[in-house]
């Protein structure tokens, strides 16, 4: 990858930025950082009806939360500018009239067509699908199968997307198109627009279909959702940043977790398959889930934060080595944010575990037993530590008769709320001798 690329990312300002947009924007981007590129943020806002700057700053707001910092926009400028389509009407009328003197174009009714001339061979080579020919005859055809001519400047004035997208790439000195497979039937027509005004063609990569589990349209239950729903939802910008970079895509090395330096690191667009990608939430879950086990601890606290604050946990009542340390503890447990806050409630609040957890179904039969128990390794506490704790225990349990099943599971059960938590002896280290032996008579155990 010697070339340095111009790529582009050119939403419309007619909704928030979705899982599709974000995934074409996120190969523009690695492309861009893997070859010392740059990445383009444009404005195609020409729909007036439908365009507004609220969804325009939605989606810089989308794109900011991914991760994918641009490199000329309508927010940062640069040499190639104006980045908003409203803004670059000169240049579509003056490529207009060109094509108007040359002949290459007529005006009807108000609206200005691009003559689509027969016998024409189209051939265009993608990096993703290969080499792609087409007769211009069929580059653009009526039902009846006769030639239709392009509509490129409609009767209000406003260029059509096939006529403008050709005009911005070129003036802004794109040299690499990555866009939705959706648009590979929309390249040829553009061809013969680079071609009638004499400008060199960019190269071009077309990415798969993204689908369903049910290998349809990606539809909003499956996916097809604004990127900040995912936030709402408990996954982290890095996890769906590692999670789309997958879809259609793979390295040679058969990585599948790896951090954005690696992504950049052993990109490549060759390695975009054809395959149609699925969007699958479970490895969507799967990936979140490895990354926060990557995070360093006190980062991740500031992304589960929020959530405990939502659940009315008294979060300002710990100092955030306390709330760091219990994340640590919870050893990676919970596959989104939302479920790691709910499954660390018991760090944080007591009262969380008895609305769980009765303990009548302690035999009362036991209980003498368990006191007796759970006294001594109190007693032994010393500094405190999971191993420390983990060898006393076995030592009076054992003194007692009794097994870690029949002792640790009432201790777990009394400490957390729960059946499946980390090691007892972790979680007791961490809430501290007087915490658990609160908890402990709480429930008549101590």
């Amino acid at each position: 990858m010697a070339e340095k690329y111009r790529v582009r990312f050119a939403p419309s300002p007619t909704g928030s930025l979705h899982i599709g947009g974000a995934h074409t924007a996120l190969f523009n981007w690695l492309l861009a950082r893997r070859t010392g590129g740059t990445f383009v943020l444009r404005i195609e806002d020409t729909d007036l009806e439908r365009s507004t700057k609220e969804y325009e700053r939605s989606i810089l707001d989308g794109m900011r939360w991914m991760g994918l910092d641009w490199d000329e926009g309508p927010d940062k400028g640069g040499a190639f500018g104006p980045y908003r389509q409203s803004e670059r009407m000169y240049l579509y009328k003056k490529y207009a009239r060109q094509l108007l003197d040359e002949g290459k174009a007529y005006e009807k009714e108000g609206a200005i067509f691009f003559r689509i001339e027969p016998g024409r061979h189209i051939h265009f080579h993608d990096e993703v699908y290969g080499d792609i020919d087409v007769e211009s005859e069929r580059a653009s055809v009526n039902q009846d199968g006769t030639i239709k001519d392009i509509v490129i400047m409609k009767r209000d004035g406003m260029p059509t997307y096939n006529y403008a997208v050709v005009i911005d790439d070129f003036t802004m000195g794109i040299n690499m198109v990555i866009r939705g497979e959706d648009h590979v039937i929309n390249t040829p027509k553009q061809l013969l627009v680079y071609d009638a005004l004499g400008f060199r063609r960019p190269h071009f990569a077309h990415l798969p279909m993204i689908l369903g589990r049910d290998k349809k349209k990606l539809s909003k239950r499956q996916g097809a959702t604004s990127v900040f729903e995912y936030s709402d939802m408990g996954y982290l910008p890095d996890g769906v940043f590692n999670f789309l970079a997958l879809l259609g895509w793979s390295p040679r090395t058969g990585q599948e977790i790896f951090t954005r330096e690696e992504a950049v690191e052993i990109f490549d667009i060759k390695n975009v398959t054809r395959k149609p990608a699925v969007f699958d939430v479970d490895k969507l879950n799967h990936i979140n889930q490895e990354q926060m086990k990557m995070m360093e601890p006190h980062k991740l606290l500031e992304a589960i934060r929020p959530f405990w604050k939502q659940m009315g946990l008294p979060v300002e009542k710990f100092d955030d080595e306390y709330l760091a340390s219990s994340l640590k503890t919870l050893g990676g447990r919970g596959q989104t944010t939302i479920e790691v806050a709910e499954y660390s409630d018991y760090f944080l609040d007591f009262s969380k575990v008895t609305e769980r957890y009765d303990g009548k179904e302690i035999k009362e039969e036991l209980r003498p037993k368990l006191k007796k128990i759970y006294g001594e390794l109190l007693d032994a506490w010393g500094d405190g530590t999971p191993e420390r704790l983990q060898d006393e225990a076995r030592q009076i349990f054992d003194a007692n008769g009794s097994s870690m099943k029949e002792s640790a599971t009432p201790m777990r059960w009394a400490l957390t709320g729960r059946k499946v938590s980390p090691g007892v002896f972790e979680v007791a280290a961490q809430l501290g001798k007087e915490e658990t032996k609160k908890r402990l008579e709480f429930y008549g155990l101590v």
